[in-house]
């Protein structure tokens, strides 16, 4: 199956829908030479903080939820930091067998030699008593006898396992973003994706984690590429109804559908947010060929940036300025990756080769992640992969390997991480969402089989 703009446009729309075709075979990418590595957040060469976490003190032993809710909190802050992608974290079978629940109750001296050898050590104190969460929480330097603590926070909760988990995702990304260089942690973000269910598809939400997974939509028809706004107070996503396919918008604030006009005719998919939240750009055949439009954040003012002959598909805005779009085009035959300013002018071309889908921007600007089968055409082994490229000097990374079909990559606020769209078996109902660290370790499986199209949220 060829992109080609002479098909029909009912082929240009189902290519739109996918952002991608799976395809069987390829042939060697026109790229004589191809940079295949440099220096991304994860893959910088800075060897990771080695950290201790300590199983919390309990305290108000009494209360039978103490226990079970600690052991949530536990298991989800050691699982937040050892997913950070910045830390070394001791294997808990090296941890000292005293549990400090206090300053005064840590002897630092046998967390920072063998076995645990930690330069910082987490640890604190976690009751329930009267229906509420009490938790204590400390992070020393194992390494400065003299002035250990770097951060001391109190919390104070609803007692019940969601909120055990919200204060252990709180305290991590408190030690994150202490340890990390001032970045936020991501560990109170949110997934937002597509969950197929017989002939429908809804949108769905989940933690960055893969908790706490539930249904937003409940539309009854086929729903595609949720984006969350900046302020995660919407997400717009493109939905079949009696007028084909549309941008929809569902407010999270009221947890109902709101009002965005039909944008004129056309199908209409894949909307972008801009980084200040006021504009939405997406792919619309309301001129007979797919093209990308931006409108503001109501559906107004909509207004054509791209005009040329093949399916313009798939944009996404530059989330550090806002001046620039990445997009999929088919005006050369073959779908590549080309980036341009948000009025559609300095058109560049990123790709020379192959098969391209779904691009993603990080959120420093400085590289897109997309899908990539570099050697389509007939005769030859390939399969679609997440690749990650440089911008400025049109390098890339190939970032996933030898899994099955790999799309829609998606950017973690951190830019260390990247969810996307895994498929083992080559059938589109063993599609799950995987996540992994921005240079391809640290690879973890989020949802069963049956789950699409992931956007991470921006905060």
């Amino acid at each position: 199956m060829n992109f080609r703009p002479a098909r029909p446009l009912a082929h240009l729309i189902r290519v739109a829908l996918a952002f991608a075709v799976v395809l069987a075979a390829s042939v060697s990418c026109t790229r004589a030479r191809a940079q295949d590595w440099f220096k991304t957040e994860t893959s910088s060469g800075v060897s990771n903080i080695r950290i201790a976490v300590a199983d919390f003190k309990a305290v108000s032993v009494g209360d039978p939820q103490t226990i079970p809710l600690k052991r949530t909190f536990d298991t989800t802050l050691f699982n937040d930091l050892a997913n950070a992608g910045i830390f070394d974290v001791v294997s808990k079978s090296m941890l000292p067998q005293a549990t400090p629940g206090a300053p005064g109750e840590i002897n630092l001296a046998q967390w920072s030699v063998a076995p645990a050898n930690a330069a910082m050590v987490a640890f604190g104190a976690f009751g329930a008593s009267g229906g509420r969460l009490t938790v204590s929480g400390f992070l020393f330097d194992a390494k400065n006898a003299q002035f250990p603590q770097v951060l001391a926070k109190q919390y104070s909760e609803d007692a019940n396992e969601g909120m055990a988990r919200q204060i252990a995702h709180r305290f991590a990304d408190e030690i994150i973003f202490r340890l990390g260089g001032g970045v936020p942690g991501i560990a109170e973000t949110k997934i937002y994706y597509v969950k197929m269910s017989g002939g429908n598809k809804e949108i769905w939400a989940m933690d960055y984690d893969g908790a706490n997974q539930h249904q937003i939509t409940h539309l009854g028809t086929v729903s595609l590429s949720p984006r969350v706004s900046p302020d995660n107070s919407r997400i717009a996503f493109s939905s079949l109804g009696r007028d084909g396919f549309q941008i929809r918008m569902y407010s999270l604030l009221l947890n109902r559908m709101v009002n965005f006009p039909s944008a004129g005719g056309g199908t209409n998919l894949s909307p972008a947010w801009s980084p200040n939240g006021r504009d939405i750009a997406y792919s619309s055949s309301r001129t007979g060929d797919p093209e990308i439009w931006i409108a503001d954040s109501n559906g107004g003012g909509g207004h054509r940036v791209t005009s040329f002959r093949g399916p313009d598909v798939s944009p996404v805005f530059n989330p550090k300025t806002g001046s620039q779009i990445a997009w999929i085009s088919g005006r050369t035959n073959l779908p590549q990756l080309y980036i341009m300013d948000a009025d559609g002018s300095g058109v560049m071309r990123m790709t020379d080769g192959g098969y391209a889908t779904s691009p993603s921007w990080s959120p420093n600007g400085q590289f897109i992640a997309f899908a990539w089968n570099r050697k389509y055409g007939p005769g030859a082994p390939g399969g679609q992969d997440i690749y990650v490229m440089e911008v400025a000097t049109k390098r890339w990374i190939q970032v996933t390997h030898d899994i099955g079909r790999c799309d829609f990559p998606s950017w973690s606020p951190d830019g260390r991480h990247i969810v996307f769209a895994n498929t083992p078996g080559g059938r589109a109902s063993s599609t799950r969402i995987v996540s992994m660290l921005s240079d391809g370790t640290g690879r973890r499986t989020l949802t069963e089989a049956g789950a699409d199209m992931p956007n991470w949220s921006w905060k």
